[in-house]
């Protein structure tokens, strides 16, 4: 039994863990939004296809750079401890911030302002790519027996924050900012918010404890050196594959149901921008309230159930719920299709997180479940928004991201068969009564 002493001391710890992992999804969710406008400012053209395919594909080229911030800076965190990686990582996400905040547009310094946006972005990328990883292992890590499922979905659930912050953010701007403004120099306004918000996020991560499963480690003859740590990923390369591809189905419906939907109303359904904004605070208030409870019933039933469960239901309903939207677009089907979708991700990812920390060993769980990660968001994750738009261009049909979201459940289906084909089932009671969590 734990006593309120220690409840508050994990609650206090899991803010502090995850007031990172808000700042680092609400810069890539600010870019996300104002795609358009970024466009305009930066990448000129005769096109507004063009201009918003241009900044969708900056957005995604931050990604490209996951799997390399996964490697270099997880093998630090693996080596050197969470608490450090994870300060490491905040300074270099509010670097690329602050960078894509200040710099002139394109009528001002010319080719210079796409350039330096670029390298903001990849900044962001490569901050990003260890950080989802560590926090996620330093919540498992310091989970009470039988509630890992329930911590580490709070890893997801700061960046459901960080969507409902954004989407009211924009809201309010929307109402004190004529559109014209807004696409001018209003975007920048929640580029330097985060900035602002840097300095208390540092002062609550620089108050973290490392984690007793950790330190134990360090103090033993077998902790590993991160050639030791490089060595291992490479001999477990089938658990990150499978781990890439349990990830694709949680990155892809992830990013167009939040980074997505604020570009999907306006442009593609031609709503208000002030109704894409509003459904997508909707999006993140469901998610906020289904990866815990689903983090939680996983940890009672088993992650296997929950996984193949709605790995499925993305599969049969995606398509035919997109179809329905675009039929008739409107808010109230937005926000229904929106809300279902959200449901489906937030009841995967919140037992998919924690099932992804348990299949990847112990002594490369923070590299190996970033590479698994990263490789997921820049292999399809984070190209989301650009391959959407570019299928509904080339195709005239505007429900066709509901295929992608559909290859996306597919992955999620082999991969759950693959991560659980040779493990042993547990009955829960046994699991419980041993201390663990099932499922693992």
């Amino acid at each position: 039994m734990t006593t309120a002493s220690d409840r508050q001391s994990k609650i206090g710890a899991v803010i502090r863990v995850s007031s990172g992992n808000f700042l680092e999804m609400y810069d890539f969710f600010v870019f996300g939004y104002y795609a358009a406008a970024i466009g305009k400012a930066f990448f000129p053209s005769g096109s507004e296809f063009a201009q918003l395919m241009a900044a969708l594909m900056t957005f995604g080229a931050g990604f490209l750079m996951r799997p390399l911030g996964a490697i270099v800076l997880g093998t630090y965190i693996d080596h050197h401890g969470r608490r450090a990686g994870l300060l490491l990582t905040l300074g270099l996400m509010a670097f690329g911030t602050l960078t894509i905040a200040l710099v002139p547009t394109y009528a001002t310094i010319g080719l210079l302002a796409p350039v330096i946006v670029v390298i903001g972005r990849l900044v962001q990328g490569f901050s990003a790519g260890v950080e989802l990883g560590g926090v996620s292992v330093y919540l498992s890590e310091i989970a009470t027996p039988g509630n890992k499922g329930f911590y580490v979905s709070w890893q997801s659930g700061s960046q459901q924050v960080a969507v409902i912050f954004v989407a009211l953010l924009g809201v309010w701007l929307s109402t004190i900012l004529p559109p014209d403004e807004m696409t001018a120099w209003g975007w920048r306004i929640p580029f330097l918010v985060g900035c602002l918000i840097v300095p208390l996020i540092f002062l609550l991560r620089r108050s973290m404890q490392e984690t007793e499963e950790f330190e134990e480690r360090r103090k033993s003859a077998s902790h590993p050196s991160p050639r030791e740590i490089l060595r291992s990923l490479v001999q477990n390369w089938q658990s990150v594959i499978i781990g890439m591809l349990l990830v694709t189905m949680t990155t892809v419906s992830f990013y167009f149901i939040t980074a997505y939907t604020p570009t999907f109303g306006r442009e593609v359904l031609k709503l208000t921008g002030l109704d894409a904004l509003l459904v997508t605070v909707c999006v993140g208030l469901s998610n906020l309230f289904w990866l815990p409870v689903m983090g939680a019933l996983s940890d009672r039933i088993g992650r296997k159930p929950l996984l193949f469960t709605f790995t499925l239901l993305m599969f049969v309903s995606a398509y035919p719920a997109l179809s329905w939207l675009v039929s008739a677009p409107s808010f109230s089907r937005l926000l229904i299709v929106e809300l279902w979708l959200s449901f489906i991700y937030g009841s995967y990812n919140g037992a998919m997180v924690v099932a992804l920390t348990e299949i990847i060993p112990v002594k490369l769980r923070t590299t190996g479940f970033s590479v698994a990660y990263s490789l997921a968001t820049a292999l399809f994750g984070g190209f989301t928004p650009a391959v959407s738009t570019y299928l509904i261009e080339v195709t005239g049909n505007r429900a066709v991201a509901g295929l992608w979201l559909m290859f996306a459940a597919a992955c999620g289906f082999v991969a759950t068969w693959l991560a659980y084909r040779q493990r042993p089932q547990v009955t829960v009671e046994a699991v419980s009564r041993a201390g663990l969590s099932p499922g693992g």
